[in-house]
C-alpha cells in the first residue's frame, strides 16, 4: 500500500474520532445574535475562516512583492 495512502487512512480515523467526541451543542453570542450548533460543525467553520484568510493575506502579500 502506497504511503499517501495510510496517512489518508489515518487522517480520516482521527478526524472521525475528532468527529465522535465533539457532538455536544455549543451556543456562542455575537453581538446581538446567539448562535447554538454542533461543536465539530463549529471548529469546521472557524477551521475554514481561518484558511480563507490565511488565503488573502498570503493572496496580498505576494501581490505587493510583485509591485
Amino acid at each position: 500500500m502506497k504511503p499517501k495512502y495510510i496517512i489518508i487512512i489515518v487522517l480520516s480515523v482521527l478526524a472521525l474520532i475528532i468527529a465522535l467526541q465533539n457532538q455536544g451543542i455549543v451556543t456562542f453570542h455575537i453581538f446581538f445574535w446567539t448562535i447554538s450548533m454542533s461543536r465539530i460543525l463549529m471548529m469546521v467553520g472557524f477551521l475554514l475562516i481561518g484558511f480563507l484568510v490565511g488565503l488573502l493575506i498570503a493572496q496580498r502579500s505576494k501581490s505587493k512583492k510583485s509591485i
